[in-house]
């Protein structure tokens, strides 16, 4: 509610202005100008994924916390709102009382009776209450937006975090296969020492290369461990409620790859969307500042009825009232006033550098996320390459040192050889889908302005 002739003393709100390029430097040519659907984690084709996702949205404390304070700010709102209506008070009072009279008289006793309605009202002539208001509300829009991002941020930490638990049982399958065939080199050469053919430092060299594999498997079943762990705390249950005992990278499908338009990143990044509103908040909060340079002007009514019977109480000759308008001026306060309005004009400047570098890093964000899908899409390739090369080179290795034409140690070369590109082949298939995560979080995961309650 706006009071009559009211008006705004503080500055008006324009957007800012930022340029974001005409196109993405770094786009693979198989990528769409689309933007990825809310639900774009179904890509992966997993439902495990998907189950862990859905109890995040319900359970993740972090969103529940966001969500208490979407209704805290709410509540501000509803609370600075407040101050452009009329208060209304209803009272009532009963009094008995004794009276002494002059010249010796008898005293009298006597009952009064009051109901009464009391209205005040501030005319918000220099639009001081409609102006938080309005920041308050903006406050609140920005708690929406901030609720987004968490939730956001939460689906991108499951995704990885199941990702990576999916990588630890692909690592530990790995090293316990190369365990299991170094185990079996080792008992070849236990024969053939046995026999006179190999040597005890054939042996010993292979038995060091079935230890170093078997003491490799500690840390990566510590790591699978902590990162259920780390799961179970995203979607908000005990370690216990998560089964992930098996499942492997190999069983995902890779979604196709969308960027969107750089000029339209900007609606469709929800950190985005709170840095404004926040500077909105503040630009409202100048002139909140300003008006407290101007006088306040207070309206006040009461009325009811007073009477010392009850049968009289309601009579026209009972009904009393008062009419009141006040007026007040700050006249010295030692610049707080000053320093308040150069608080919040600080504060604003301070936003929009905040708004200004939050664009920069969405814009950086998508740069990075789409080169690393490139190079890591790349680098698999590439590494896939070099797994297999080096599984051909151990296999040959094998066969020419039962033929004897070979020594151990070149057997024990490729044996290593085949171990890190199995390992490393692993990690990079993780490290692709980390980066894909993580252009679907830089793109705002699918989110649209337009989709933030109102």
């Amino acid at each position: 509610m706006l009071s009559p002739g009211a008006c705004s003393v503080g500055p008006a709100y324009r957007h800012p202005v930022v340029a974001t390029p005409a196109a993405w430097q770094n786009v693979p040519p198989s990528t769409s100008a689309d933007w990825p659907q809310t639900d774009w984690w179904h890509g992966f084709g997993s439902p495990q994924l998907d189950d862990y996702i859905a109890r995040a949205q319900a359970g993740n404390d972090d969103i529940a916390a966001a969500i208490a304070r979407v209704r805290e700010a709410d509540a501000q709102a509803r609370i600075a709102g407040a101050a452009l209506l009329p208060t209304l008070d209803g009272g009532a009072s009963a009094s008995r009382q004794r009276q002494l009279l002059p010249n010796g008289q008898p005293p009298i006793t006597y009952s009064e009776y009051t109901p009464q309605l009391t209205a005040s009202y501030v005319l918000d002539f220099w639009g001081k209450n409609r102006e938080a208001r309005e920041a308050a509300l903006d406050t609140a829009q920005a708690s929406r937006y901030d609720r987004e991002t968490i939730a956001l941020t939460v689906a991108t930490s499951v995704a990885m975090t199941y990702f990576e638990i999916l990588e630890q049982h692909d690592r530990l399958q790995v090293a316990r296969d190369d365990l299991a065939n170094a185990q079996h080199v080792l008992d070849g050469l236990t024969l053939e020492q046995n026999v006179g053919i190999a040597t005890a430092l054939d042996v010993a060299q292979q038995a060091t290369t079935v230890a170093t594999l078997n003491a490799s498997i500690p840390p990566l079943a510590q790591q699978l461990q902590q990162n259920i762990d780390a799961l179970a705390i995203l979607v908000g249950q005990m370690p216990e409620s998560i089964d992930v005992s098996s499942g492997s990278l190999e069983q995902l499908t890779l979604p196709p790859l969308t960027a969107g338009l750089p000029s339209e990143l900007l609606a469709r990044r929800p950190d985005v969307a709170e840095a404004e509103a926040q500077l909105m908040a503040a630009n409202a909060n100048i002139a909140v500042a300003r008006a407290a340079y101007f006088p306040s002007i207070d309206l006040t009514a009461s009325g009811g009825y007073a009477s010392t019977a009850l049968d009289t109480l309601l009579l026209p000759q009972s009904r009393v009232f008062a009419l009141t308008a006040g007026l007040t001026q700050t006249i010295f306060d030692g610049g707080a006033i000053r320093g308040q309005v150069e608080y919040s004009r600080a504060r604003y400047a301070e936003l929009l550098s905040d708004y200004h570098k939050t664009v920069l890093t969405a814009l950086g964000n998508v740069e990075d996320a789409l080169v690393a899908v490139q190079q890591t899409s790349e680098q698999e390739l590439r590494q896939q390459v070099a797994a297999d090369k080096a599984r051909r080179a151990f296999e040959f290795a094998q066969l020419q040192m039962q033929a004897g034409t070979i020594n151990v140690l070149t057997v024990l070369n490729t044996e290593n050889a085949l171990f890190t590109a199995q390992d490393t082949l692993v990690q990079v298939k993780y490290q692709h889908l980390q980066a894909l995560v993580n252009l679907y979080q830089a793109l705002g995961g699918g989110w649209r302005q337009s989709q933030a309650d109102k």
